[in-house]
């Protein structure tokens, strides 16, 4: 029997359909099954999201109502001094990073790893905002002088309630030693008590984790492995304070630890900043270094930006020069161009507002002698047609500034902090009658707990002062001066009984130590012309 090719074909095919056609059906059976699953799994899907966007409203709700709990428990509370750090973690603004501040991940990559290292350790203060004017004040460690407390003593004297109401000073303590810290925050805390209450003053410090490695910096423009690891920190803690401070106020002010000011300085500001008619990035009221420069708040996170890319790279005085080429330098047109083109944007106030006094730089074994030149001398004295005398002083004299010279009109005098003992006498050549003596038209002068004593000239006059305590309604001292005034918030003056006779010297007596340098502007011995 001879078989064509392909008879069987048919049979086998059809033999075969049958398991095809239950596979088939399993097959569909299983997608119905999977779609279903997918349906379900989709359908979960979108209320988890659904859950995770109302979790996330909650979250801003609760989180809303926790800063409002804390702005009501600190209002209440009243607190002054947060020491310690649960307080101000509890009681500080929400730890949430404000955006501005997300580039320093980029450019000091290890603060990755620690939540908090851009937030204040430690502060004194009300963390005032919405102020005109917030001042940054960073400081640091110096192996002999300390000059903060002068400088602020001088920073705050002549503000009226009106300007200390509108105004912040922030203190840096730069340093990572808690002791240090302390000691410092106590220092200022017990010199402006009233200051640190009402929140003019605030005291801050930066976590340790702040700070990248600064031990193996890269040397440049020649500088000492200690000078490029000075610089440096300079540059972060610049960059912290204004950050810190870039949300309290409307215009900033960058000062350092080692100043003094001219009396008026804010009014002097606020004045120069309103006559501005072009758009300007800093108004500079010294001539030195990143002293009495002036900035608008809403520029610091730019400044700061390019400050924390190049930060290791060059001071921040020529970082600062930097970044005003690179807004308006043509690089096709030659320097005096753009020289004239950053003098758009940095405007010079003359003359200068504050002058740099500090002999001991914060960097270990420098002294530097920086003056400005445009800071002047005659606001600071006032002269007077004194009679004739020998001066004379137990107090360490600072520089050139001798009681001399304010005698006769032509400078200020200026100490080391005077301790309890401590004296300065003018003798008159010829003994004269006065009928006043002080200083009543500068209540800038700083000496604290100190009398004004005249030495009658009648020899039997000092006698019988000796003997009996006293005379004329003035109490006497052993060595027979009668007191006659005392200063009272840096003015002294006295009137001098006519009875007493001529007056042989007068003396101005401390009687207790002073968390300040003496400071003298003006010497008014007026003599009778009787």
């Amino acid at each position: 029997m001879r078989l064509r090719p392909g008879a069987l074909l048919p049979a086998l095919c059809l033999g075969a359909a049958v398991p095809l056609l239950w596979y088939a059906a399993w097959q569909r059976s299983r997608g119905n099954e999977l779609d279903m699953y997918q349906s379900q799994f989709l359908e979960l899907r979108q209320r988890l999201l659904y859950a995770e966007k109302e979790n996330k409203k909650r979250s801003h709700e609760l989180s809303s109502a926790l800063d409002e709990i804390k702005h009501v428990v600190a209002k209440r509370m009243n607190l002054t001094n947060h020491t310690d750090d649960t307080k101000w973690k509890m009681l500080n603004l929400t730890r949430k990073l404000p955006m501005h501040l997300t580039n320093m991940y980029y450019y000091l990559p290890h603060l990755r790893e620690y939540e908090d290292a851009i937030f204040p350790d430690i502060i004194f203060g009300r963390q005032r905002t919405g102020v005109s004017l917030v001042m940054g004040i960073p400081t640091v460690k110096r192996e002999k002088q300390d000059y903060l407390i002068n400088t602020l003593h001088s920073l705050l004297y002549e503000l009226s309630e009106e300007q200390k109401n509108d105004c912040v000073i922030i203190i840096f303590v730069a340093e990572v030693n808690a002791q240090y810290v302390n000691r410092v925050a106590e220092s200022v805390k017990t010199s402006f008590p009233t200051e640190i209450q009402s929140g003019v003053l605030e005291v801050i410090s930066p976590p340790a984790s702040y700070y990248p490695d600064l031990s193996n910096l890269k040397k440049t423009l020649g500088d000492s492995e200690d000078r490029v690891r000075w610089r440096t920190k300079q540059n972060l803690d610049y960059s912290f304070l204004m950050l810190y401070a870039q949300p309290k106020g409307t215009f900033y002010l960058q000062l350092e630890d080692d100043i003094i000011a001219k009396p008026g300085y804010i009014q002097s500001i606020k004045d120069f900043a309103a006559k501005q008619s072009q758009e300007w990035m800093i108004l500079e009221f010294s001539q030195l270094g990143f002293i009495g420069k002036l900035f608008k708040s809403e520029d610091l996170p730019l400044i700061v930006d390019f400050f924390l890319m190049f930060y290791k790279d060059k001071p921040i005085d020529w970082l600062m020069d930097h970044l005003l080429w690179v807004k308006v330098c043509n690089p096709e047109k030659d320097a005096i161009h753009c020289e004239k083109e950053k003098a758009k944007l940095r405007i010079r106030a003359k003359p200068s507002l504050f002058q740099h006094v500090g002999i001991y730089s914060s960097l270990a074994g420098k002294i530097q002698n920086l003056k400005d030149k445009d800071f002047g001398q005659n606001v600071l004295h006032k002269a007077h047609n004194n009679p004739p005398a020998k001066v004379d002083t137990s107090l360490r004299i600072y520089q050139q500034y001798t009681l001399e010279k304010v005698y006769k009109g032509k400078d200020w005098f200026w100490a080391s902090a005077p301790v309890a003992g401590d004296y300065i006498s003018f003798t008159f050549l010829n003994p004269l009658k006065v009928e006043k003596s002080g200083n009543m038209e500068h209540p800038g002068d700083k000496l604290f707990n100190t009398t004004v004593e005249v030495l009658p000239a009648d020899e039997m006059l000092r006698k019988e002062l000796v003997d009996n305590g006293g005379k004329f309604n003035y109490p006497a001292t052993k060595d027979g001066y009668l007191k006659i005034g005392a200063f009272e918030n840096g003015i002294a003056e006295g009137s001098v009984d006519q009875s007493i006779g001529k007056i042989q010297a007068i003396r101005l007596m401390v009687n207790s130590d002073s968390p300040v340098w003496a400071i003298i502007s003006e010497v008014l011995i007026k003599a009778s012309e009787n």
